[in-house]
């Protein structure tokens, strides 16, 4: 019979090496850095969270009260027409004159109010006529309401000594019937000291007279 094998034990051999232990101060190190970015994730969505509250809130109102007051301003606006006149004052020769009651047309040459809030800057206005006083480029305008048949003629002139000299002029023709149209004259001309710019039409009871701005005539320095 064999005898069973027999084993030795080497009693100095050494034990398995046991697996590391991880760091006491590593671990206290990453928990606090876990705990910082937590806070920080939570005040960030905080103040998201925050700001879209104060938009859905306070943003809807404010479009509102500005729609009341823009309303608010067309409805003054319209309830009084505007006036020709500047808010801010001018540094230049202007003019701008409307008819009106006062208003005496001569049988070609329409004359033009002195109550219906004329703007006289730097300029004259006599016997029918816008006086320049001052040398330089003018950009000058007439527009016209008038009710005809056939042929009317709407012409711009300055007087220059005692010479009438045409500057611009429309003519508008109508077939059988009585055409309602509007004429409108305008144009950069050089003037000098003492020309009288006047508005001259071929027939002065043509014009219709319903409101003051319909038939206006101006002129100011470029």
């Amino acid at each position: 019979m064999t005898a069973p094998p027999v084993y030795v034990v080497d009693s100095h051999a050494t034990a398995p090496p046991l697996p590391p232990r991880a760091a006491r101060g590593r671990g206290r190190t990453g928990g606090l850095a876990q705990s910082l970015l937590f806070v920080l994730v939570s005040v960030a969505l905080g103040g998201v969270i925050l700001e879209a509250v104060l938009i859905f809130y306070l943003h809807p109102s404010r479009p509102e009260r500005a729609s009341a007051s823009f309303s608010e301003l067309t409805a003054e606006k319209l309830e009084r027409p505007p006036s020709p006149s500047p808010e801010v004052p001018l540094s230049k020769p202007a003019a701008h004159l409307m008819d009106g009651p006062d208003a005496v047309h001569d049988k070609a040459i329409l004359g033009w109010s002195t109550i219906a809030d004329p703007l006289l800057h730097q300029m004259d206005y006599k016997d029918r006529s816008l006086v320049i006083r001052k040398d330089g480029h003018y950009f000058v305008y007439s527009k016209v309401f008038f009710v005809d048949v056939g042929v009317f003629h709407h012409t711009m002139h300055t007087l220059r000594d005692e010479e009438s000299i045409p500057l611009l002029q429309s003519r508008t023709y109508s077939t059988k019937t009585e055409k309602k149209s509007n004429s409108f004259l305008g144009g950069v001309f050089h003037l000098h000291k003492g020309d009288a710019l006047f508005v001259k039409v071929s027939n002065s009871s043509k014009v219709a007279r319903h409101k003051t701005y319909e038939n206006v005539f101006g002129a100011f320095m470029i």
